[in-house]
C-alpha cells in the first residue's frame, strides 16, 4: 500500500477559495494614517495612492493623533527606548505600567488594575483563569458577548450557559435553576459594538445580588466616552461600584494599545498569579503605556472630545435616516446600515472606496451572523459637515443603484434589542458631568 503525504497546500487554498465564494473572504485596505489629519488617510493600490475619508475606525475620539499623547509617546521612547525587554516578571515591569493601572483602577473605583496587551487578550486570561480559580462556577454569557469573551470561557472548560441577548427575564430563568452555593459568574457587554445596543447594567447587578454571581462586564466600546471622566456606561448610570470586574480597552477611545481589567485587589492578583495569558506575555511596551496613561488623564479632566463625538454620532445617524438608509437603530453612538448580504455589503464597500474615497470596511459572518450584513459607521468629532455631506451622497447613490431588494427579506427584528431602561438611557448622549 502506497501512502501519499497530506497535499497541505490545497487544504489552505480550498478553505479560501471557500471564503470567496461565500463572498465574505476579507481584504484589507492598505492605509497610511496622516497625523494631525484624522480622519484623512492615503489608501495604496498596487503602486497608485489617493486620500480617503475614514468611517469605521475604531479610534473613536481621534485620541491616537491628540498632541498630549503624541508627546507623551516621543518623550518616554527617548527615555526608555522601545521595547518593555521582558514580561512583567522578568524585566518587564516600568515605572510607566504601575501608574497606568494605578490610573485605571482610580478611573472605575476599584483596588486594582492589570494590564494587558490587548483586551481581547484580558478577557480571553481573565476569563478562562477564573474558571479554573472557581471550577464549580457557572458562567452566564449574553449571546453577543464578544469572541473573546467566548474564547475564554470556552478554554476554562467549565460550566455555560448563554442567554438570549438582553433578556433579564431569560437570564433569571437559568440563574434560580442553581443553588446560591454554586459559584456563579454573569459575563455581559455594556455596549454591543456591532448593533449599538446597551446592556441594563443595574437590573444585571440586581440579579447577580440575588443568586449571588459575580459581574464581568467588557467595557470596551464604553470606556473614555461615557461616564465620569469616561469611566464608561455603568457609570453613566451610576452603577459601577455594583460591577465586579471591568474588562476595557486602551485601543479604542484612548487612541493607543492595550487592554485592562479593574477588580478588587485580591482578584486582580489572583489573576495576575495565575493566568498563563498575563504571565507568560512580554510587556505592553513603555512607550505605549505611557501614552495611554497621558490619554487616560487627559479624558478625565476633558469632556469636549466626548461632547463633539456624540454630536457627530447624532447628525449622522439623522443623515443617514433622513435619506432614507436603512440604519439599524439604537441608543449608542455606533451607526450600522443594514445591507443582509455578504457580497452585496463587499460590493457597496469597495465602491465606496474606489469611486468616492470613502473608506467603510464590510461587516460579515462570522462578526456578525448570516443575514446580518452590514456597513458599521463610527463617527468621530473630527468629521467635518462636509464629510458628512459627501458620506450622505455616496451612500444614497449606491443604495439607489443597488436597492436591498431580495437581499433584506429575510432580515428578523430581534424584538430584545432596544428595549432597555434606566436612568440616562433615553438621553443616551447626556454626561454624568456637566
Amino acid at each position: 500500500m502506497t501512502l501519499v503525504a497530506a497535499d497541505y497546500q490545497k487544504v489552505f487554498q480550498d478553505k479560501i477559495a471557500a471564503l470567496q465564494e461565500e463572498g465574505r473572504y476579507r481584504v484589507f485596505a492598505d492605509l497610511r494614517r496622516l497625523a494631525g489629519r484624522f480622519p484623512k488617510a492615503v489608501n495604496r493600490v498596487g503602486a497608485h495612492e489617493k486620500d480617503v475619508t475614514v468611517w469605521c475606525s475604531n479610534d473613536y475620539l481621534g485620541m491616537s493623533q491628540h498632541p498630549v499623547v503624541r508627546r507623551a509617546m516621543h518623550d518616554t521612547l527617548d527615555t526608555t527606548g522601545a521595547g518593555a525587554g521582558g514580561t512583567r516578571n522578568i524585566s518587564g515591569n516600568t515605572t510607566y505600567h504601575v501608574a497606568l493601572e494605578e490610573e485605571l483602577a482610580s478611573l472605575h473605583g476599584k483596588d486594582a488594575a492589570l494590564v494587558f496587551t490587548s483586551a481581547y487578550v484580558a478577557n480571553d486570561a481573565t476569563l478562562s483563569t477564573l474558571a479554573k480559580l472557581l471550577p464549580a462556577a457557572v458562567i452566564f454569557s449574553d449571546a453577543k458577548n464578544h469572541a473573546s469573551m467566548i474564547e475564554g470561557i470556552r478554554r476554562g472548560g467549565g460550566e455555560k450557559r448563554i442567554w438570549r441577548h438582553n433578556d433579564l427575564h431569560h437570564l433569571e430563568c437559568q440563574l434560580k435553576e442553581y443553588p446560591l452555593s454554586t459559584p456563579k459568574i454573569i459575563a455581559f457587554e455594556s455596549i454591543y459594538s456591532m448593533d449599538g445596543t446597551i446592556s441594563n447594567i443595574g437590573a444585571v447587578c440586581d440579579l447577580a445580588k440575588k443568586y449571588g454571581a459575580l459581574t464581568y462586564l467588557d467595557e470596551v466600546h464604553a470606556v473614555g466616552m461615557y461616564g465620569d471622566g469616561g469611566a464608561g456606561m455603568a457609570s453613566f448610570l451610576g452603577v459601577a461600584d455594583r460591577v465586579d470586574i471591568v474588562n476595557g480597552t486602551l485601543a479604542k477611545a484612548y487612541g493607543v494599545m492595550g487592554g485592562y481589567i479593574a477588580a478588587s485587589r485580591d482578584c486582580v492578583d489572583a489573576i495576575r498569579s495565575y493566568a498563563p495569558g498575563f504571565i507568560f506575555s512580554t510587556s505592553l511596551s513603555p512607550v505605549l503605556a505611557a501614552g495611554a496613561l497621558a490619554s487616560v488623564q487627559y479624558l478625565r479632566k476633558h469632556d469636549l472630545e466626548r461632547a463633539l463625538h456624540q454630536e457627530r454620532a447624532e447628525t449622522v445617524k439623522h443623515r443617514l435616516k433622513t435619506a432614507g438608509l436603512p440604519v439599524m437603530d439604537n441608543p449608542s453612538h455606533i451607526v450600522p446600515v443594514s445591507v443582509t448580504n455578504p457580497v452585496h455589503c463587499k460590493a457597496i464597500a469597495d465602491r465606496l472606496l474606489e469611486q468616492y474615497g470613502i473608506y467603510i470596511q464590510p461587516i460579515n459572518y462570522p462578526t456578525v451572523p448570516r443575514g446580518t450584513e452590514r456597513l458599521r459607521i463610527t463617527p468621530a468629532p473630527h468629521h467635518s459637515n462636509q464629510d458628512i455631506d459627501d458620506l450622505v451622497t455616496a451612500l444614497s447613490a449606491l443604495f439607489a443603484e443597488c436597492p436591498l431588494g431580495e437581499f433584506d427579506r429575510g432580515l428578523v427584528e430581534d424584538p430584545a434589542r432596544p428595549t432597555v431602561t434606566g436612568p440616562g438611557l433615553q438621553y443616551p448622549f447626556r454626561f454624568a458631568r456637566a
